[in-house]
């Protein structure tokens, strides 16, 4: 049997959230160990950079989308 479990938008955004959260981490301590390295491959370190920026960017655009406005 199949169960279907209905989730709200909200937690579908949350938890990919800590998805990219995740995958973030995961670049932030590949880059750390190929910078470690003797001779890090300068090309491979640019892309997991870009990776990782790009990552940060959905990160932030799912917060926002979280968070919401507050009118001062």
């Amino acid at each position: 049997m199949n169960a279907h479990i209905e989730m709200n938008p909200e937690e579908v955004l949350r938890m990919k959230l800590e998805v990219l959260r995740s995958e973030h981490r995961d670049l932030d301590e590949a880059i750390h160990a190929l910078q470690q390295a003797g001779h890090p491959d300068q090309l491979r370190l640019v892309r997991l950079k870009k990776q990782k920026l790009a990552l940060k960017d959905q990160i932030a655009r799912i917060e926002d989308h979280l968070t919401p406005d507050i009118i001062a």
